[in-house]
């Protein structure tokens, strides 16, 4: 008989369910999830659960929410639950070695790049960002080092040349799901691999910091595409229109030989609202000014009228 594991999950976000999901319609007893706590979110700034959270209490499932994991209440709590095996999908803190050493089939991390590249808080923007025409999901082996553990198993995906963060998010998500039962069955047959991985190739996804997402007109068309793409919808590459912030969150580039002044805005056309590039055009399809909705461009210049010769800051 199949030494089928109690699970503890950890996980916050949406790109997380699918995964709980997939371990719930694959009839792995889900011991518990451990989440964040609720945040305050939006204008009104009430608290707000994260998606996991609202998924599990959905499903019956037991959750806890503690601020730090390392604090001893919930390391008590964790040895009482006592999990064969802990599931971590973008939880939001860094696990203590007790808990990393605690399940004797091991703690696994799914991780969306093709690790060892891209470790860190934000793979998906980073690929996308650095014009990256591949990546693909990791499962890991967690040890104390962040995202640097073995690898278990490993699946590449192509990334679209107009592919946002939001559709290769949605895609990913569902492709770590299906790996991460793979493995498990891998591991629960005892015939699951690890492969250290090749530290000296290495690179890194750090968090993102809202300076990241200003957009430097004097860069290329590629560059600054690529950034809106790995920005979009959330939390979107900007610029200033008369001193507002605008969201990019769509575009499309257009190298040419002819050069201008960087942000100088064109009459708009059916490509979009150009605007000048280091070697070429940018045409904005898809805009939020602040305080506003996002809308296509066209009916953003049907209520905005953009002076003649207005430079983007």
């Amino acid at each position: 008989m199949k030494n089928v594991p109690k699970i503890l999950f950890m996980g916050t976000p949406e790109f997380a369910v699918p995964t709980l999901e997939n371990l719930l319609k694959e009839a792995y007893p889900v011991i518990g999830v451990v989440t964040q706590p609720d945040r305050p979110k939006g204008r009104g700034k009430a608290l707000a659960a994260p998606p996991v959270k609202i998924f599990a209490q959905e499903k019956g499932l037991t959750v806890l929410q503690p601020e730090r994991v390392r604090e001893e209440a919930f390391l008590k709590k964790f040895r009482i639950l006592a999990p064969d095996m802990v599931v971590l999908v973008a939880f939001g803190q860094i696990l203590p070695k007790a808990i990393i050493d605690f399940p004797q089939m091991g703690c696994l991390n799914v991780h969306p790049s093709l690790l060892p590249k891209y470790r860190g808080a934000a793979p998906m923007n980073w690929s996308l960002i650095r014009g990256e025409t591949k990546t693909g999901v990791t499962i890991i082996l967690m040890g104390e080092g962040v995202d640097s553990g073995d690898i278990l198993l490993q699946e590449e995906t192509s990334i679209g040349s107009e592919e946002t963060f939001e559709t290769l998010h949605d895609r990913l998500a569902v492709l770590g799901a299906d790996l991460l039962v793979r493995t498990i069955e891998m591991i629960v047959e005892g015939n699951a691999r690890r492969v250290p991985q090749d530290h000296s190739q290495a690179t890194f996804a750090p968090r993102l910091k809202k300076e990241d997402g200003l957009i430097n007109w004097s860069k290329t068309v590629a560059d600054i595409v690529n950034l809106i793409r790995g920005l979009s919808p959330q939390p979107g590459a900007y610029t200033y229109l008369d001193g507002k912030k605008l969201k990019i969150l769509n575009a499309v580039g257009e190298e040419t030989a002819k050069g201008g002044l960087p942000g100088k805005i064109a009459a708009a056309t059916e490509k979009g609202l150009p605007v000048q590039a280091k070697d070429g055009i940018v045409y904005l399809q898809d805009v939020q000014l602040e305080n506003k909705k996002r809308m296509p461009v066209g009916n953003f210049l049907r209520g905005y009228r953009i002076a003649p010769g207005t430079v983007l800051e």
